[in-house]
Formats: C-alpha cells, structure tokens, sequence
C-alpha cells in the first residue's frame, strides 16, 4: 500500500523526513510547505538532494489544506509561531481530513486540560482524522520506553529520565539561539517564555501520559530547573556568547506524590560541555527504583558511509514519525496515544 504524504517545513528533521519519505517505495510525496523564501518554488528533490520529484515547494498554507494527502508530517522548528498558532494549523489539517504526526508536542493533550483536548478531538471527528505527537523525546524515549520498563517490577517507588545532548555543533541560528535562547541572562528564564514555555507544555504532556499509563495521579509537578552562565565570551558555529550568558540547561520536572518525586525528567541540553560540572555524555538514561531496580543506558550512534550529512539524532527523532504513519492512517478519528502492556500500576 502507498501512502500520500505531506511533508511541513524543512528543518534538520523536516529534511530528514522528506529524504526518507522519496527514499521510500511505499510513500509518495504530494505537497511541500517551507518557511524560507530561499527553498519555496524549488523542487523537493533540489531541497532533498535527490532526484527532481515535480513537487515543488510552497509557503502557500491554502495550497498545502487544498492537496490531497493521507498524512501530513508537522515538523516546524518549535520556534516558528506560537504554540497556538500550531495548534490551529494542526486543527486546521484535521478538519481538511488529513491525519496528522507532528514533533511539535500533542503526545498528550489530556494534560493541558478538557477543553484542550477536545479541540482537537473535535478537528479529528470533523475530518475523520488522526492526530498523534511523536518524536524520540517526548515520544518514545519515556512513554514508550520507560513505561514498558516497569512492567519487570512488582514494586516501582520512583522513574527518573534523563537526556544529555550536547548541542554545541548544531549549525542552525534560529535553534540556539532563538528556541533554546542561548546568551540571554538567567533573569530572562525567569519567566515561562520562549522555549521555557515550549518545554512546559511539551513536558507537561509527557508527566500527564505517564500518570495515565500508570494510573498515578500526581499531586502537582514541580519545576525545578538550573542553568549554567559563561564567564568568558564563547565562540560557537553559529555565532558568539558574550559572557554572562546561559550556554547550558538542566530542565527538570518532578511529578510529586505523596510528598516525593515519583518521576522525574530531566533534560540536559549543554552548549559548553567543558564548563565544570557539565561534562556528561549524550543519550538516555532511565533509572527506576523499585523492585527489581532498573536502569538503561540508550545512545544512537551516526551512522558512516552515508551520503547525507545527517546526524544520529535527526534520524532518532525522525524514525517514529515515519515508522507511525501506517498506524496513524489506519487508526480511529482523534488522537492516538501509544499503546502500552501491563505496565506497573499500583492498583489493579
């Protein structure tokens, strides 16, 4: 069977999607949206470096709800728009009667609220679509991961998840320092703005998806984050850090029960690995204390020989969007929620 697929935007993971979807003998790309005036009126196959496709990229939103597509692949840089305004793009594509899978947070909308939730429940029954948020984390890593991984324990007292990724050589401007906002002062994350507000949302899904694979009500979720300040100016590929700004983050959220973390997640993301304290080395690691206690070690590894210049991670996140696509098409209207077997509940 053949899948009709829409690829949004063309970012590092966005790239990576549209080269995997003409690689593909079962995927047929039928529409491209990009956000650079430099990339709209190319062919696919240009952007891609692959052979020209006769798909030619647009920045028309109109041109891309009126094709006809069985998926459509919603991979923005997050710091493109707003929240919302993703929110009613996605809806939008739902209600246009196209299944959507996007790395721009969705893995649990239930988290945000009712009323959230049904917004989009509301776009899928109108359009008889699909929506489903995936990604390597969130997605994958603790949902499907750390979850199935209690299922050994007959005792689970606390799930601690951690991402280590250096970010250092990443070559795009508009990561650093506009979605992850290397070089502003502490104060400036001080508020819940910018990526903090991203992660907040994204993160926020993430602990209301393990609370409900567990059936654990959480008490609140307490944020507890820490970033580390360059005393020198630093010169990375994209530009430099005056000193006095934030190169590294440790976000960090508990979710409380009964007084005490029972899950934790943590995301280490470190443009200065050198600075003390800091030195630690990219993956996963997934440590649950219970009985039996367990911890995992995940790392991905770039792969040689290739022609792209694509990184172990692009292709980590990239992976479960295109894996989930047959799922997703085939699935009920309304949002998809990864499956899960006899996990650890503290009630039967």
């Amino acid at each position: 069977m053949s899948y009709k697929v829409i690829q949004w935007a063309t970012g590092s993971i966005g790239k990576t999607c549209l080269r995997t979807v003409l690689d593909h003998p079962d995927l047929e790309l039928v529409g491209l949206l990009v956000h650079s005036e430099s990339k709209a009126g190319k062919d696919a196959g240009e952007i891609a470096r692959r052979d020209m496709t006769g798909v030619i990229a647009t920045q028309s939103v109109e041109e891309i709800m009126a094709l006809d597509a069985d998926v459509v692949l919603y991979l923005p840089l997050n710091a493109v728009g707003t929240l919302d305004d993703h929110d009613e793009i996605i809806k939008r594509l739902l209600r246009s009667g196209k299944n959507v899978i996007t790395t721009v947070a969705h893995t649990y909308p239930l988290a945000l609220g009712k009323d959230y939730a049904q917004g989009f429940e509301d776009a899928c029954r109108e359009g008889n679509s699909t929506l489903l948020g995936t990604g390597i984390n969130p997605g994958l890593i603790t949902e499907r991961i750390a979850v199935a991984l209690t299922s050994v324990c007959t005792r689970v007292d606390s799930i601690h998840v951690t991402e280590v990724y250096d970010c250092s050589p990443v070559m795009s401007p508009g990561f650093i320092f506009d979605l992850m906002g290397v070089g502003r002062p502490p104060a400036a994350f001080q508020e819940v703005t910018g990526v903090q507000r991203v992660f907040e949302h994204i993160f926020s899904e993430v602990v209301g998806y393990v609370g409900h694979a567990l059936k654990i009500e959480f008490d609140e979720v307490v944020r507890a984050h820490e970033f580390g300040v360059t005393e020198h100016d630093l010169e990375l590929p994209v530009g430099t850090v005056k000193a006095g700004g934030v190169v590294n983050y440790r976000w960090r959220w508990h979710g409380m029960k009964d007084g005490k973390p029972f899950l934790t997640i943590q995301m280490l993301w470190i443009v200065d690995p050198k600075m003390e304290g800091w030195g630690y080395h990219d993956g996963w690691v997934i440590d649950i204390e219970g009985l039996p206690g367990v911890h995992a070690e995940i790392e991905v590894t770039d792969p040689v020989g290739q022609r792209d210049r694509t990184k172990a991670i692009q292709y980590a996140v990239a992976g479960p969007v295109i894996r989930a696509i047959p799922e997703v098409v085939k699935a009920p209207p309304g949002i998809l929620l990864p499956p899960t077997f006899a996990p650890f509940t503290p009630r039967m």
